[in-house]
């Protein structure tokens, strides 16, 4: 008699198409780019192929190898990646996720981009930061005319041209980040790298970096003391000349996740370097791109949420236990209609915070408004991933600890979005950093949420204890995770109010505004909307 029947378990579910995302679409035509909703869908069907799923589940499986030398001594600095890593770089770039937006007048051009940026995310997350990076280093390199006309349009081309070579002989070019060292992380003011002016008008760089990600890049932005004090630098990997700029990779980390991506520590050996900003503006010019990447994280972690949601829902969907489908168990319906509410608030303030990067270059307060917006989103969105995830996780049992279910993989990468860019307390007190520096910045989030007020009383209320929080500046430090994590809370409320789903509007603000909610996830109140949320996550 045979015993290996196979039975009870959910269906692969590729092929589907992962831009059939409710908040996301709702927030591409709110946010004005419909007109990208054909490519976004695009997108949305390749990254939930068979095909491009083995691209991402390779690409992890076989991480980048380090060759510092070649066979016959010479040092070559090089990593080499699996095929399937070029495949996910050039669909990213194709389709302009990189720094095409910044060569594109169209309005919404940034929340196009968000969205096909969440939309192929789910295929890998690794390479998507060389692509996040080759986008927010377009506003910093403006800095400097010169180098912004030489690289810009390069950056922003649609060619994927991996190769050690001079960059202005190239089709297409992708930059990195290369901050951190080892006797500080955030706090980049400690930063010991050396820039010694040269008379040719570059400088000579020298130092230890311990964090510079995907270190094949065709550049880097850099930050070194400068005579002037600290100071932002583009260091090319090839000389104008041909030859190899002395950046020595010294070991790839081995990190939690994360995998397909190559993450390095390099040693500047003299180095050469070209200074973007003026010499001691090195945070305010790197700023720039610091904004940019963070709205990345934000996307990243939105991205993670939902596919965390629609795994867990559609293996509910698909698995019985005790007599009845998962979906159709009243408790599990609490926990999946508590995802998809996490996953549908994120995704709405993430849209709008795109909207407002589109938006920032000509209207004063939707650029006060992203500064502080991007803080206490980035706080808060980050955080709430790797809970998020190992809940939704869960609803799998076993066959979610298994990596076949692709659970594991989602959890691993869940907590760098709140690590990259500044960690918790470091978003948290720069949000404060701004309402303090930028007084406007306060009056752009009150005239945000007030456009909710009176719909919903218990966002109301909310909204009202944000102004006693900021009232009282004793312990303001202490309290800063408190007062940014409210604040986010109450961000995300507004956008659900105004322009998400009524049942997940209704609960969102009952639960995380209104305290009718327990600790973990699955703890609705009586009365939720739970089959109307719930739907939002089916993908078939």
């Amino acid at each position: 008699m045979p015993t290996h029947e196979v039975f009870n378990q959910a269906p692969d579910i590729t092929p589907f198409d992962f831009s059939r995302n409710p908040a996301l679409l709702e927030g591409l035509h709110r946010e004005g780019a419909g007109w990208a909703e054909a490519e976004v869908r695009e997108l949305g069907v390749l990254a939930g192929s068979s095909r491009a799923q083995e691209w991402g589940r390779l690409a992890n499986e076989c991480p980048p190898v380090l060759r510092t030398h070649d066979r016959y001594g010479h040092r070559v600095d090089e990593v080499e990646f699996h095929p399937y890593w070029h495949e996910l770089m050039t669909v990213a770039v194709e389709h302009g996720l990189h720094g095409a937006p910044w060569l594109d007048d169209r309005p919404g051009v940034h929340v196009a981009r968000a969205a096909k940026f969440s939309t192929w995310g789910f295929a890998d997350a690794g390479h998507m930061c060389p692509i996040s990076m080759t986008y927010a280093v377009v506003p910093a390199l403006r800095h400097n005319a010169e180098l912004a006309a030489a690289y810009e349009p390069l950056l922003g081309s649609r060619s994927y041209d991996f190769g050690l070579r001079e960059p202005s002989t190239k089709s297409g070019l992708i930059a990195g980040m290369s901050m951190t060292e080892k006797q500080g992380g955030s706090d980049v003011r400690a930063n010991t790298t050396t820039a010694t002016p040269q008379p040719d008008g570059s400088y000579r760089i020298i130092g230890h970096k311990w964090f510079t990600s995907a270190p094949m890049s065709d550049m880097f932005l850099t930050l070194a003391q400068a005579p002037g004090g600290l100071s932002c630098f583009l260091l090319p990997r090839v000389l104008p000349d041909g030859s190899r700029n002395p950046i020595r990779i010294q070991r790839l980390k081995d990190k939690l996740g994360n995998k397909s991506n190559a993450s390095s520590e390099i040693e500047y050996e003299n180095a050469t370097g070209w200074l973007v900003g003026g010499e001691g503006q090195g945070v305010k010019t790197i700023i720039e791109m610091v904004n940019m990447t963070r709205l990345d994280c934000v996307i990243g972690s939105a991205t993670n949420m939902r596919a965390a949601t629609v795994l867990a829902v559609h293996h509910a969907r698909h698995r019985e236990a005790f007599g009845a489908r998962l979906i159709d168990q009243p408790a599990m319906r609490n926990v999946l209609a508590d995802l998809v509410i996490e996953s549908d608030a994120a995704t709405t303030v993430m849209m709008r915070l795109a909207g407002a990067t589109d938006r920032a270059g000509s209207d004063p307060a939707e650029a006060a408004l992203r500064r502080i917006a991007l803080a206490i989103t980035k706080y808060w969105v980050c955080k709430r991933a790797p809970m998020h995830t190992a809940e939704a996780l869960e609803c799998l049992g076993g066959n979610g600890y298994a990596e076949e279910s692709g659970m594991p993989r989602l959890y691993r990468e869940s907590p760098l979005m709140s690590i990259w860019e500044g960690s918790g307390n470091v978003a948290a007190l720069d949000a404060l950093r701004a309402m303090g520096r930028q007084p406007e910045t306060v009056q752009a989030y009150v005239d945000e949420v007030n456009k909710s007020r009176g719909a919903n009383p218990r966002l109301d209320d909310a909204i009202d204890r944000v102004g006693k929080e900021l009232s009282d500046l004793s312990d303001i430090e202490y309290r800063a995770r408190r007062v940014v994590e409210l604040m986010a809370l109450v961000l995300q409320g507004a956008q659900l109010v105004r322009h998400g789903h009524p049942a997940i509007a209704d609960a969102f603000c009952a639960t995380r505004l209104g305290d009718d909610w327990g600790i973990a996830f699955g703890t609705l109140p009586v009365g939720v909307s739970t089959e109307a949320i719930i739907e939002r996550a089916f993908v078939d």
